[in-house]
């Protein structure tokens, strides 16, 4: 027999099992945080795998711990005389405190094991605790605790009716301290997400400390107004666990946001990632030709404009004459291209001004050094040794070394994957839109390179972290104090 609601607690009723409220609020916040966080870890460049391993392990531990937390200083006596007792929360009994602790714990040793940076997730997940948290409370509403004093009912004249009469227990009215915590859980939620992560000034592992802060602060007054917090008793003073817990929070957060700990996270040098064709090479002109002399032969009645030429800058071969010809005819048309580019390659290929001389200087200061195009990659070396740079770069990749590409990040996420660089902290430098797009779509801090002045503002629109007209004006980035991503998250 299926029954919805019938009792307060129940949700709903399926023969001898029972849904609660709580239960179903619980995994309701933890979705909402884990969506949010998903969101911000694919900003970052990585995949659904990578937030899933980590949600189902914060989800149990942080179960767990939460409910350890609650039987080591509600009654502990009480639990260890009656162990089954530990098991049955339908009813509450988690301690939010010993669920942050637990699921930190886990996230710290998963993140860690798979080479990432721990403060960089931690602020792309923690601070949306806060949401989950918020739709939490309600489970206790439903459960009918973690409420206050007795207070009139003219205390509930702003609040609906539901609410006033379920906080009508054991005769009197209570206060709903669960609908106080909810509410400013979730303005700290919102403050933190919308206002804080937008400043400037923001360093990473901020929103975390900002987290720690405003938890604290709510925590420590709405415990405060509970008549069924943990207490802790010393003998000669007996003080509630969840406040003193919330003071070390506050505490903790402000100095980290002072920067107190940043001895504990030294910044390490940013991986530099680099486009080929208009950034490091300038083969603007072998393009141009080379699509020329394929026109001559295949489509000669067609003359090529100075639009149709720029065009072809940044998309793939296989792009470009799809747009002329018949499907049919581009392997065809794609393999005359790369026969004739190598062939007329010394006469138009140079490198950039000055770009040997900073890579040169990149290299001897130890900054590990790849490329990522969407030429294949046999011309790509082919220049470099012709040019004498190809010892500059720790790898190469071309499309021929990826499925997708630009703007698709795959080919950066696996350069970045396969040599395990950081991605916490690494730079993607390009000439055209779709070099931000994928360095951005892979968590980079981007970086546009002015060759072409027609291509300026197209580059400025893509809304790069930065822009430079000079390699040189990259050394003088690199000594800025920036956090390596395309945002802290």
């Amino acid at each position: 027999m299926i029954e919805f609601f019938p009792d307060l607690p129940t949700f709903l009723k399926i023969g001898p099992v029972t849904i609660t409220w709580y239960a179903l609020l619980i995994v309701i916040g933890a979705y909402a945080a884990y969506y949010i966080s998903l969101q911000n870890l694919k900003k970052m460049g990585y995949t659904t795998d990578d937030a899933d391993g980590l949600f189902f392990g914060v989800l149990i531990f942080g179960i767990l711990g939460a409910r350890l937390w609650y039987v080591m200083f509600y009654d502990l006596s009480f639990y260890l005389q009656n162990p089954a007792s530990i098991l049955n929360i339908t009813e509450g009994g988690l301690a939010i405190h010993g669920g942050i602790f637990a699921a930190v714990i886990y996230g710290y040793i998963y993140i860690s094991k798979k080479g990432y940076n721990f403060i960089h997730w931690l602020d792309a997940v923690l601070p949306n605790v806060l949401l989950s948290q918020a739709i939490g409370r309600w489970g206790n509403f439903m459960n009918q605790e973690a409420f206050g004093g007795i207070v009139s009912e003219s205390h509930f004249r702003f609040l609906p009716n539901f609410i006033k009469e379920t906080m009508f227990i054991n005769g009197a009215y209570r206060a709903p301290t669960f609908l106080y915590e909810s509410i400013l859980n979730l303005i700290g939620f919102l403050l933190i997400t919308q206002v804080i992560k937008k400043s400037k000034k923001l360093k990473r592992g901020d929103q975390s400390f900002f987290y720690l802060i405003f938890y604290g602060v709510i925590r420590f007054i709405i415990e405060g107004m509970r008549t069924d917090a943990l207490p802790l008793n010393l003998g000669f003073i007996e003080l509630r666990i969840a406040q003193v817990i919330s003071v070390i929070f506050v505490i903790v957060g402000v100095m980290g946001v002072m920067g107190v700990f940043k001895k504990f996270f030294p910044k390490v040098k940013p991986t530099l990632v680099f486009d080929f064709d208009g950034t490091i090479m300038d083969t603007q002109e072998l393009i141009h030709q080379t699509f020329i002399e394929v026109f001559k032969v295949h489509k000669p009645d067609y003359i090529l404009s100075q639009d149709d030429l720029y065009s072809f800058l940044g998309p793939t071969l296989m792009d470009s004459f799809r747009r002329f010809f018949e499907e049919d005819k581009v392997d065809e048309l794609v393999t005359h291209y790369r026969e004739l580019n190598l062939e007329i390659h010394d006469k138009y290929v140079k490198p950039m001004d000055h770009v040997i001389d900073v890579l040169t200087r990149l290299k001897a200061e130890g900054y590990t050094m790849s490329i990522v195009s969407s030429k294949v990659r046999k011309p790509i070396e082919y220049a470099l040794e012709m040019t004498g740079m190809s010892h500059l770069f720790d790898s190469v990749y071309g499309m021929d070394d990826y499925d997708k590409v630009k703007p698709d990040p795959e080919g950066i996420l696996k350069a970045m994957k396969d040599n395990f660089y950081d991605r916490s902290s690494f730079i993607y430098l390009g000439d055209t839109v779709t070099d931000i797009e994928a360095g951005r779509s892979a968590g980079a801090y981007t970086i546009g390179y002015v060759f072409d002045e027609k291509r300026r503002q197209d580059l400025v629109d893509s809304n790069p972290n930065a822009i430079i007209d000079d390699w040189r004006e990259l050394e003088e980035i690199l000594r800025g104090d920036h956090e390596w991503t395309y945002n802290t998250i």
